[in-house]
């Protein structure tokens, strides 16, 4: 009996010492910045078609935070559809409760000037190394499309690498489409086989917009590799973005095998997570959708077209 107490007494306290911070993916819905840029940004500015006036980017940046806040601050967060790293240092800049956070970004060529992006706490991750990877997608002669930004961190003692994604869009439809997101799913899958060559138990957070569901081609070139942990089981609505009054997955999480089982720093099972706080939802149609920022060139005043995705890391 005494034996029995003490082993529970053991286990209680072992997972109470434990504690975990999220890793997330946020899709929101073109953060354009108020000044006229190099890029295709036109319509996006305060005489531009969208009337992007400097109140309604400062209430986007705002709804930004309280999607971060609502996570509980996560310990490294991706975006996708910024136009620069400015508008994200915007969302964390002279903000008491982001002050540890720093910025990973790099200039990709998407012909809009879209790019992907990511923030960590600095105080809980050392940022030992940061790229990304450039491709040509099948019929073009250069890059065009956007880049998929990495970062190699250290957080007690153990490597963490963290891949941010935006795959090509389904313009065209699938058939003609599907080729080029294969291209982005192989360039990752090629990254990500250096990395585990070099250390099979490597750490690694694939997660993006892929523009493609589960059971596609390829976002399943990475399930070859990577656990998805985003399910239709994620989430209150079956889904991360709606399509016709259809909720689909087409945000996504992947961890190796080796944030799973190796180390001390590990990701919490069955954590993947659909985010769809009650501010982030409104109704269409009769449809429960997400309350994005425009309808066409209407204003809503939303969050984005998307929910934030989140898996949960258990760190000693």
């Amino acid at each position: 009996m005494r034996f029995t107490l003490l082993f529970a007494l053991f286990v209680s306290t072992s997972l109470f010492a434990q504690k975990s911070r999220a890793i997330a993916f946020y899709n929101v819905e073109n953060l354009f910045d108020t000044i006229d840029g190099t890029n295709d940004d036109a319509e996006f500015l305060p005489k531009g078609r969208l009337e992007w006036v400097s109140k309604r980017y400062n209430e986007k940046l705002s709804h930004i935070r309280e999607v971060l806040t609502s996570m509980n601050y996560p310990m490294v967060c991706g975006f996708s559809e910024i136009e620069n790293g400015e508008v994200i240092k915007d969302i964390i800049k002279k903000q008491k409760a982001f002050k540890n956070y720093a910025v990973v970004h790099y200039n990709s060529l998407d012909a809009r000037g879209v790019d992907v992006a990511m923030i960590y706490d600095k105080s809980q991750l050392k940022l030992m190394k940061s790229g990304f990877i450039r491709y040509v997608l099948p019929g073009d002669t250069t890059p065009t499309s956007r880049d998929i930004v990495w970062a190699k961190y250290k957080i007690n003692n153990e490597n963490l690498f963290v891949m941010v994604n935006h795959w090509p869009s389904r313009r065209g439809g699938n058939e003609v489409s599907e080729p080029r997101r294969i291209k982005a799913a192989e360039s990752a899958k090629a990254f990500i086989d250096s990395v585990m060559t070099a250390d099979a138990n490597s750490k690694i957070v694939l997660m993006g917009d892929l523009n493609d569901h589960p059971e596609d081609k390829a976002p399943q070139i990475i399930a070859t590799k990577l656990t998805p942990m985003i399910t239709k089981a994620s989430g209150e609505f079956g889904g991360s973005y709606n399509y016709k009054e259809q909720w689909e997955i087409i945000d996504h999480i992947f961890v190796s095998p080796g944030f799973q089982n190796a180390g001390t720093v590990k990701v919490v099972p069955n954590s993947g997570k659909i985010n769809s706080f009650p501010y982030l939802i409104t109704e269409y149609k009769g449809v429960k959708v997400p309350f994005r920022t425009y309808a066409g060139p209407k204003f809503l005043g939303g969050y984005s077209d998307h929910l934030p995705v989140s898996i949960e890391v258990s760190i000693p």
